[in-house]
Protein backbone atom coordinates (compact mmCIF):
# COMPACT_ATOMS: atom_id res chain seq x y z
CA UNK A 1 0.00 0.00 0.00
CA UNK A 2 1.32 3.42 -0.90
CA UNK A 3 0.84 6.68 0.89
CA UNK A 4 0.26 10.03 -0.72
CA UNK A 5 3.28 12.30 -0.36
CA UNK A 6 3.73 15.95 -1.07
CA UNK A 7 5.81 16.88 -4.10
CA UNK A 8 7.97 20.00 -4.05
CA UNK A 9 7.56 22.31 -7.05
CA UNK A 10 10.33 24.87 -7.57
CA UNK A 11 9.47 28.54 -7.24
CA UNK A 12 10.43 30.87 -10.13
CA UNK A 13 13.97 32.28 -9.82
CA UNK A 14 14.23 36.05 -9.58
CA UNK A 15 16.83 37.39 -12.01
CA UNK A 16 18.55 39.62 -9.51
CA UNK A 17 18.93 37.22 -6.58
CA UNK A 18 19.42 33.53 -5.82
CA UNK A 19 16.24 31.51 -5.46
CA UNK A 20 14.84 31.49 -1.92
CA UNK A 21 13.69 28.24 -0.35
CA UNK A 22 10.01 27.74 -1.15
CA UNK A 23 7.58 25.61 0.88
CA UNK A 24 6.49 22.41 -0.84
CA UNK A 25 3.45 22.95 -3.06
CA UNK A 26 0.53 20.69 -2.17
CA UNK A 27 -0.62 18.29 -4.86
CA UNK A 28 -3.82 16.35 -4.00
CA UNK A 29 -2.83 13.60 -6.43
CA UNK A 30 0.33 12.76 -4.50
CA UNK A 31 0.68 10.41 -1.56
CA UNK A 32 0.58 11.82 1.95
CA UNK A 33 3.87 12.01 3.84
CA UNK A 34 4.13 10.34 7.20
CA UNK A 35 3.31 12.77 9.97
CA UNK A 36 1.24 15.08 7.76
CA UNK A 37 -2.08 16.55 8.85
CA UNK A 38 -5.46 14.89 8.72
CA UNK A 39 -6.10 13.48 5.22
CA UNK A 40 -2.49 14.45 4.46
CA UNK A 41 -3.47 18.11 4.24
CA UNK A 42 -1.20 21.07 5.02
CA UNK A 43 -3.83 23.36 6.53
CA UNK A 44 -3.54 24.99 9.93
CA UNK A 45 -6.71 25.38 12.03
CA UNK A 46 -6.61 29.12 11.35
CA UNK A 47 -6.64 28.49 7.59
CA UNK A 48 -9.18 25.67 7.58
CA UNK A 49 -12.94 25.92 7.09
CA UNK A 50 -13.39 22.69 9.09
CA UNK A 51 -11.68 22.20 12.45
CA UNK A 52 -11.71 18.71 13.96
CA UNK A 53 -11.54 18.36 17.74
CA UNK A 54 -10.08 14.99 18.87
CA UNK A 55 -11.32 13.69 22.22
CA UNK A 56 -9.41 10.56 23.36
CA UNK A 57 -11.82 9.22 25.96
CA UNK A 58 -13.44 5.92 26.91
CA UNK A 59 -13.97 6.47 30.61
CA UNK A 60 -17.41 4.88 31.00
CA UNK A 61 -17.27 2.27 28.23
CA UNK A 62 -19.21 -0.57 29.77
CA UNK A 63 -18.32 -3.51 27.52
CA UNK A 64 -15.00 -3.09 25.68
CA UNK A 65 -12.56 -0.15 26.01
CA UNK A 66 -10.34 1.11 23.19
CA UNK A 67 -12.12 4.12 21.73
CA UNK A 68 -9.64 6.34 23.57
CA UNK A 69 -7.36 5.66 20.58
CA UNK A 70 -10.07 6.32 17.99
CA UNK A 71 -8.89 9.84 17.04
CA UNK A 72 -5.32 8.62 16.45
CA UNK A 73 -6.52 5.66 14.40
CA UNK A 74 -8.68 7.91 12.22
CA UNK A 75 -5.87 10.44 11.78
CA UNK A 76 -3.43 7.73 10.66
CA UNK A 77 -5.92 6.10 8.28
CA UNK A 78 -7.09 9.42 6.84
CA UNK A 79 -3.83 9.75 4.90
CA UNK A 80 -5.01 6.86 2.70
CA UNK A 81 -8.24 8.60 1.65
CA UNK A 82 -8.33 9.98 -1.90
CA UNK A 83 -9.18 13.65 -1.74
CA UNK A 84 -11.45 13.77 -4.77
CA UNK A 85 -14.91 12.46 -3.95
CA UNK A 86 -17.28 11.67 -6.80
CA UNK A 87 -20.31 12.78 -4.77
CA UNK A 88 -19.08 15.84 -2.89
CA UNK A 89 -16.22 17.02 -5.10
CA UNK A 90 -13.14 18.33 -3.30
CA UNK A 91 -14.03 18.98 0.35
CA UNK A 92 -10.33 19.44 1.15
CA UNK A 93 -10.14 22.69 -0.85
CA UNK A 94 -11.86 24.66 1.90
CA UNK A 95 -9.27 23.45 4.37
CA UNK A 96 -9.55 20.71 7.00
CA UNK A 97 -7.39 20.59 10.11
CA UNK A 98 -7.34 18.41 13.22
CA UNK A 99 -6.31 20.05 16.46
CA UNK A 100 -3.70 18.31 18.63
CA UNK A 101 -5.05 16.21 21.46
CA UNK A 102 -5.28 18.00 24.78
CA UNK A 103 -3.02 15.91 27.08
CA UNK A 104 -5.35 16.47 30.01
CA UNK A 105 -7.96 14.21 28.41
CA UNK A 106 -5.77 11.13 28.31
CA UNK A 107 -4.50 11.89 31.80
CA UNK A 108 -8.03 12.15 33.21
CA UNK A 109 -9.12 9.06 31.29
CA UNK A 110 -6.15 7.08 32.58
CA UNK A 111 -6.85 8.17 36.17
CA UNK A 112 -10.58 7.48 36.01
CA UNK A 113 -10.71 4.23 34.08
CA UNK A 114 -9.79 1.96 37.05
CA UNK A 115 -12.49 3.69 39.12
CA UNK A 116 -15.07 3.18 36.39
CA UNK A 117 -14.10 -0.47 36.05
CA UNK A 118 -14.66 -0.93 39.78
CA UNK A 119 -18.21 0.38 39.40
CA UNK A 120 -18.85 -1.72 36.30
CA UNK A 121 -17.59 -4.91 37.97
CA UNK A 122 -19.89 -4.24 40.94
CA UNK A 123 -22.90 -4.05 38.63
CA UNK A 124 -23.35 -0.30 39.10
CA UNK A 125 -23.79 1.93 42.12
CA UNK A 126 -27.05 0.34 43.26
CA UNK A 127 -25.33 -3.00 43.69
CA UNK A 128 -22.18 -1.59 45.30
CA UNK A 129 -21.36 0.02 48.62
CA UNK A 130 -20.01 3.41 49.63
CA UNK A 131 -16.68 2.81 47.93
CA UNK A 132 -18.40 2.12 44.64
CA UNK A 133 -20.53 5.26 45.02
CA UNK A 134 -17.40 7.32 45.73
CA UNK A 135 -15.71 5.88 42.64
CA UNK A 136 -18.74 6.75 40.49
CA UNK A 137 -18.80 10.29 41.89
CA UNK A 138 -15.16 10.76 40.94
CA UNK A 139 -15.84 9.44 37.43
CA UNK A 140 -18.78 11.84 37.11
CA UNK A 141 -16.52 14.70 38.14
CA UNK A 142 -14.00 13.80 35.46
CA UNK A 143 -16.86 13.66 32.93
CA UNK A 144 -17.80 17.21 33.86
CA UNK A 145 -14.19 18.31 33.36
CA UNK A 146 -14.18 16.70 29.92
CA UNK A 147 -17.45 18.42 29.03
CA UNK A 148 -16.05 21.82 30.03
CA UNK A 149 -12.86 21.35 28.06
CA UNK A 150 -14.73 20.18 24.96
CA UNK A 151 -17.26 23.00 25.24
CA UNK A 152 -14.62 25.68 25.54
CA UNK A 153 -12.58 24.33 22.62
CA UNK A 154 -15.62 23.98 20.36
CA UNK A 155 -16.94 27.41 21.31
CA UNK A 156 -13.58 29.04 20.55
CA UNK A 157 -13.53 27.73 16.98
CA UNK A 158 -17.24 28.28 16.40
CA UNK A 159 -16.75 31.91 17.40
CA UNK A 160 -14.06 32.11 14.73
CA UNK A 161 -16.59 31.04 12.12
CA UNK A 162 -15.34 27.47 11.68
CA UNK A 163 -17.29 24.29 11.10
CA UNK A 164 -16.46 22.19 14.16
CA UNK A 165 -16.44 18.41 14.03
CA UNK A 166 -15.66 16.28 17.07
CA UNK A 167 -13.78 12.99 16.73
CA UNK A 168 -14.15 10.68 19.75
CA UNK A 169 -13.69 8.78 21.91
CA UNK A 170 -16.78 7.16 23.29
CA UNK A 171 -20.18 8.69 22.63
CA UNK A 172 -20.27 10.68 25.85
CA UNK A 173 -17.70 13.08 24.37
CA UNK A 174 -19.82 15.42 22.18
CA UNK A 175 -22.06 16.84 24.92
CA UNK A 176 -19.92 19.95 25.40
CA UNK A 177 -19.67 20.52 21.66
CA UNK A 178 -23.43 20.16 21.17
CA UNK A 179 -23.96 22.70 23.96
CA UNK A 180 -21.54 25.11 22.27
CA UNK A 181 -23.40 24.72 18.97
CA UNK A 182 -26.67 25.48 20.79
CA UNK A 183 -25.20 28.70 22.20
CA UNK A 184 -24.01 29.83 18.78
CA UNK A 185 -26.75 28.56 16.45
CA UNK A 186 -29.91 28.58 18.57
CA UNK A 187 -32.51 25.91 17.83
CA UNK A 188 -31.63 22.87 15.71
CA UNK A 189 -32.26 19.16 15.36
CA UNK A 190 -29.91 16.21 15.73
CA UNK A 191 -29.63 13.36 13.26
CA UNK A 192 -28.33 10.47 15.37
CA UNK A 193 -26.89 7.29 13.84
CA UNK A 194 -26.42 4.53 16.41
CA UNK A 195 -27.12 0.95 17.41
CA UNK A 196 -28.29 2.25 20.79
CA UNK A 197 -30.87 4.85 21.78
CA UNK A 198 -28.43 6.38 24.33
CA UNK A 199 -31.37 7.58 26.44
CA UNK A 200 -30.34 5.83 29.66
CA UNK A 201 -30.66 7.85 32.84
CA UNK A 202 -27.29 7.84 34.61
CA UNK A 203 -26.32 4.38 33.35
CA UNK A 204 -24.52 2.28 36.01
CA UNK A 205 -24.38 5.44 38.12
CA UNK A 206 -22.43 7.42 35.51
CA UNK A 207 -24.20 10.69 34.73
CA UNK A 208 -21.98 11.25 31.68
CA UNK A 209 -22.14 7.69 30.36
CA UNK A 210 -21.77 6.90 26.68
CA UNK A 211 -25.22 5.29 27.09
CA UNK A 212 -26.74 8.56 28.33
CA UNK A 213 -25.55 11.13 25.81
CA UNK A 214 -28.91 11.73 24.14
CA UNK A 215 -30.79 11.69 27.44
CA UNK A 216 -28.44 14.43 28.63
CA UNK A 217 -28.87 16.37 25.40
CA UNK A 218 -32.68 16.35 25.36
CA UNK A 219 -32.98 17.11 29.09
CA UNK A 220 -30.24 19.74 29.37
CA UNK A 221 -30.08 21.49 25.97
CA UNK A 222 -33.51 22.94 25.15
CA UNK A 223 -32.30 24.35 21.81
CA UNK A 224 -32.35 20.77 20.49
CA UNK A 225 -35.95 20.73 19.30
CA UNK A 226 -35.90 17.37 17.52
CA UNK A 227 -33.87 14.17 17.85
CA UNK A 228 -34.13 11.84 14.84
CA UNK A 229 -32.48 8.47 15.43
CA UNK A 230 -31.49 5.96 12.74
CA UNK A 231 -30.52 2.30 12.99
CA UNK A 232 -31.46 1.81 16.65
CA UNK A 233 -31.66 -1.86 17.59
CA UNK A 234 -30.48 -2.21 21.20
CA UNK A 235 -32.53 -0.31 23.79
CA UNK A 236 -34.29 -0.73 27.10
CA UNK A 237 -38.00 -0.61 27.82
CA UNK A 238 -37.49 2.68 29.66
CA UNK A 239 -35.77 4.17 26.62
CA UNK A 240 -38.62 2.98 24.42
CA UNK A 241 -41.06 4.71 26.78
CA UNK A 242 -39.06 7.95 26.58
CA UNK A 243 -39.32 7.87 22.80
CA UNK A 244 -43.03 7.05 22.90
CA UNK A 245 -43.82 9.76 25.44
CA UNK A 246 -41.63 12.51 23.95
CA UNK A 247 -44.51 14.12 22.06
CA UNK A 248 -42.65 13.72 18.79
CA UNK A 249 -39.48 15.45 19.97
CA UNK A 250 -37.69 12.08 19.60
CA UNK A 251 -38.36 10.21 16.37
CA UNK A 252 -36.66 6.83 16.16
CA UNK A 253 -36.27 4.78 13.00
CA UNK A 254 -35.61 1.36 14.44
CA UNK A 255 -33.37 -0.93 12.41
CA UNK A 256 -35.93 -3.74 12.38
CA UNK A 257 -38.61 -1.46 10.94
CA UNK A 258 -36.27 -0.09 8.29
CA UNK A 259 -35.35 -3.62 7.19
CA UNK A 260 -38.99 -4.70 7.14
CA UNK A 261 -39.85 -1.76 4.90
CA UNK A 262 -36.94 -2.58 2.57
CA UNK A 263 -37.92 -6.22 2.35
CA UNK A 264 -41.49 -5.09 1.69
CA UNK A 265 -40.29 -3.29 -1.43
CA UNK A 266 -39.87 0.28 -0.20
CA UNK A 267 -36.76 1.87 -1.73
CA UNK A 268 -34.00 3.20 0.50
CA UNK A 269 -34.41 6.65 -1.04
CA UNK A 270 -37.99 6.85 0.21
CA UNK A 271 -36.90 5.74 3.68
CA UNK A 272 -34.04 8.26 3.72
CA UNK A 273 -36.43 11.03 2.73
CA UNK A 274 -38.79 10.05 5.57
CA UNK A 275 -35.86 10.18 8.02
CA UNK A 276 -34.76 13.62 6.86
CA UNK A 277 -38.31 14.98 6.73
CA UNK A 278 -38.45 14.88 10.53
CA UNK A 279 -35.57 17.37 10.90
CA UNK A 280 -35.71 21.18 11.09
CA UNK A 281 -33.70 23.51 8.85
CA UNK A 282 -30.55 23.41 10.99
CA UNK A 283 -29.12 19.97 11.76
CA UNK A 284 -26.26 18.60 13.83
CA UNK A 285 -25.14 15.05 12.94
CA UNK A 286 -24.03 12.70 15.72
CA UNK A 287 -22.63 9.42 14.41
CA UNK A 288 -21.76 6.45 16.60
CA UNK A 289 -19.85 4.04 14.36
CA UNK A 290 -21.72 1.08 15.84
CA UNK A 291 -24.74 2.31 13.90
CA UNK A 292 -23.05 0.47 11.03
CA UNK A 293 -22.88 -3.28 10.57
CA UNK A 294 -20.21 -4.78 12.88
CA UNK A 295 -18.12 -6.02 9.96
CA UNK A 296 -17.35 -2.32 9.36
CA UNK A 297 -16.41 -1.61 12.99
CA UNK A 298 -15.46 -4.94 14.61
CA UNK A 299 -13.51 -3.41 17.51
CA UNK A 300 -16.00 -0.74 18.56
CA UNK A 301 -16.97 -0.73 22.23
CA UNK A 302 -20.48 -2.20 21.95
CA UNK A 303 -21.06 -3.86 18.55
CA UNK A 304 -24.58 -4.99 17.64
CA UNK A 305 -25.57 -6.99 14.52
CA UNK A 306 -28.19 -5.67 12.13
CA UNK A 307 -26.83 -2.21 11.38
CA UNK A 308 -26.57 0.02 8.34
CA UNK A 309 -24.18 -0.54 5.50
CA UNK A 310 -21.75 2.27 4.72
CA UNK A 311 -23.56 3.21 1.51
CA UNK A 312 -26.94 3.34 3.27
CA UNK A 313 -25.68 5.73 5.94
CA UNK A 314 -23.90 7.86 3.38
CA UNK A 315 -27.07 8.10 1.31
CA UNK A 316 -29.03 9.46 4.28
CA UNK A 317 -26.37 12.16 4.65
CA UNK A 318 -26.67 12.88 0.93
CA UNK A 319 -30.43 13.27 1.12
CA UNK A 320 -29.98 15.55 4.13
CA UNK A 321 -27.47 17.76 2.32
CA UNK A 322 -29.58 17.90 -0.84
CA UNK A 323 -32.79 18.71 1.07
CA UNK A 324 -31.83 22.35 1.58
CA UNK A 325 -31.17 21.85 5.29
CA UNK A 326 -27.95 23.21 6.75
CA UNK A 327 -25.57 20.94 8.66
CA UNK A 328 -24.12 23.10 11.42
CA UNK A 329 -21.70 20.57 12.94
CA UNK A 330 -21.08 16.90 13.55
CA UNK A 331 -19.33 14.26 15.61
CA UNK A 332 -18.01 10.75 14.92
CA UNK A 333 -17.51 8.41 17.87
CA UNK A 334 -16.72 4.90 19.07
CA UNK A 335 -14.08 4.05 16.46
CA UNK A 336 -11.49 1.76 18.08
CA UNK A 337 -8.37 0.23 16.52
CA UNK A 338 -7.82 -3.51 16.83
CA UNK A 339 -5.74 -4.80 19.74
CA UNK A 340 -2.93 -5.84 17.38
CA UNK A 341 -2.89 -2.63 15.40
CA UNK A 342 -5.67 -3.63 13.00
CA UNK A 343 -6.37 -0.53 10.91
CA UNK A 344 -9.74 -1.51 9.44
CA UNK A 345 -11.86 0.40 11.96
CA UNK A 346 -9.76 3.54 11.50
CA UNK A 347 -9.99 3.16 7.73
CA UNK A 348 -13.79 3.00 7.76
CA UNK A 349 -13.93 5.84 10.29
CA UNK A 350 -11.67 8.09 8.21
CA UNK A 351 -13.72 7.51 5.07
CA UNK A 352 -16.98 8.14 6.88
CA UNK A 353 -15.49 11.31 8.38
CA UNK A 354 -14.53 12.61 4.93
CA UNK A 355 -18.06 11.94 3.67
CA UNK A 356 -19.50 13.80 6.68
CA UNK A 357 -17.24 16.77 5.99
CA UNK A 358 -18.13 16.75 2.31
CA UNK A 359 -21.88 16.67 2.87
CA UNK A 360 -21.61 19.32 5.58
CA UNK A 361 -19.85 21.69 3.22
CA UNK A 362 -22.27 20.89 0.39
CA UNK A 363 -25.23 21.72 2.63
CA UNK A 364 -23.70 25.04 3.63
CA UNK A 365 -22.88 25.97 0.04
CA UNK A 366 -26.61 25.90 -0.66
Amino acid sequence: MTTRKSRAKPAPRPRSAPAAAAPPAFDPEDAAPEGSGVFGLPHSPEEAAVVLLPVPWDLTTSYRPGTVDGPRAILAASRQVDLFDGETGNPWEGGIAMLPEDPRLRRWNRAGRPLAERVIRAGGVRAGGKGVRAAADRVNGLGEECNRLVHDAAREWLDRGKVVGLVGGDHSTPFGSIRAHAEVHGEFGILHFDAHADLRRSYEGFTWSHASIMHNVVTRIPQVTRLVQVGIRDYSEDEFAQIRDSGGRIRTHFAANLRAALWGGKPWRALAEEIVAGLPDRVYVSFDIDGLEPHLCPHTGTPVPGGLEFAEANFVLRVLAESGRRIIGFDLNEVAPGPKGDEWDGNVGARLLYKMIGWTLRSRAR
